[in-house]
């Protein structure tokens, strides 16, 4: 129901009025991505082609419980934080069917995009540029005191000219508390910080201690997987994986890595979060590394005869140059609906 503020709420979900979606304007056309707890469909709202994630509530009283608050405190976090390199949130709606609606991204995911180019890899100018979207992404959140905790390609967005990177999937992103222990064990197992993980054996659901560091782990193999364009840890399992970083410490190799970027990926990775830098720092190192390998051309300013209190506005060759190299190297998704795009209420009634 709607109070007087204009703000919607139903239980523990709340909302801003201006964010709620009105299910009975929402056309749902062929799925694009599917996980365990919710699928994602291409769709339309309002004229405006949108990606609708529908979320399962679940079977049981439990988890029915457990999946609308954890899908309250998503739609909270969307509408709280906006970012270029964030996908961009439209709103949301709990009835009849848990939606989530956000900009459409045409170019995938980044993991697709990798596998379609390889056994190439990225330039690394476009690498690292891809990597300054999402360190910029995440220092957003960072400084909103939110933790994605499942940072990895499969939830990283291209536009449809594949030259910028944008942020999705908050499911499993929390607020950071410096006193409340935190379920132990979320995110991916392969791109999983160490310190997720426990010398004993935990039940499920268990909670630890740990903060927004474990982030910054799962950046480090981001932008190793970035560079070399394969799977971090081959010949693993996921969970093979996530057990050889925690507890023999291994670490995919660093030794082909150029030294500046090496230095990034190994401080990043480092087995102490409270060695890892922040994303502030990052930034500032990968800005650092692209001015060694392109520094920026002298700008010759035109020679105006004028009187000497013009002031003449100062011209930068900006960072266009940088990413001139990024080409649609693979097929974005068909631009049209299914022909006959459904209801919302008619998916509800087949999606689970």
């Amino acid at each position: 129901m709607e109070s007087g503020n204009g703000i919607y709420s139903v239980g523990e979900f709340s909302l801003d009025a201006k964010w709620l979606i009105d299910p009975k304007q929402l056309l749902v056309g062929p799925k694009i991505g599917e996980g365990a707890r919710a699928k994602v469909y291409k769709g339309q709202y309002k004229n405006q082609t949108v990606a609708i994630k529908v979320v399962h509530r679940g079977d049981t009283p439990e988890k029915i419980a457990k999946r609308e608050a954890r899908f309250s405190r998503e739609v909270a976090m969307l509408s709280r934080v906006q970012h270029k390199n964030l996908v961009k949130f439209i709103g949301a709606s709990m009835d009849p069917v848990m939606v989530i609606v956000t900009e459409l991204l045409l170019g995938g995911t980044l993991r697709k995009y990798l596998l379609n180019i390889r056994p190439r890899c990225l330039d690394m100018h476009v690498a690292v540029g891809f990597a300054l979207d999402i360190a910029r992404a995440m220092e957003c959140l960072h400084s909103h005191g939110i933790i994605h905790r499942d940072l990895k390609p499969d939830n990283l967005m291209l536009t449809a000219d594949h030259k910028t990177v944008k942020l999705a999937d908050f499911g499993l992103a929390r607020e950071e508390s410096l006193n409340e222990m935190m379920t132990a064990e979320t995110g991916t197992y392969r791109w999983m910080a160490p310190e997720l993980y426990s010398t004993v054996t935990l039940r499920h659901g268990d909670k630890k201690h740990y903060n927004h560091k474990v982030d910054i782990y799962s950046f480090a193999i981001v932008l190793w997987e970035l560079i070399h364009n394969k799977l971090p840890f081959e010949g693993m399992s996921n969970l093979q994986a996530a057990y050889a970083a925690a507890f023999k410490n291994a670490r995919p190799s660093a030794e082909n890595l150029p030294e500046d970027l090496a230095l990034i990926v190994t401080t990043c990775w480092k087995e102490d979060p409270n060695g890892r830098p922040d994303f502030s720092q990052i930034i500032q190192m990968l800005l650092h590394y692209l001015c060694i390998v392109s520094p920026p051309e002298p700008v010759v300013l035109p020679r105006i005869y004028t009187s000497e209190s013009t002031v003449l506005p100062p011209e930068s060759p900006g960072t266009s140059s940088l990413m001139a190299g990024r080409g649609d190297l693979s097929e974005a998704p068909n631009a049209g609906l299914e022909d006959k795009p459904t209801s919302i209420f008619n998916c509800f009634r087949h999606c689970y």
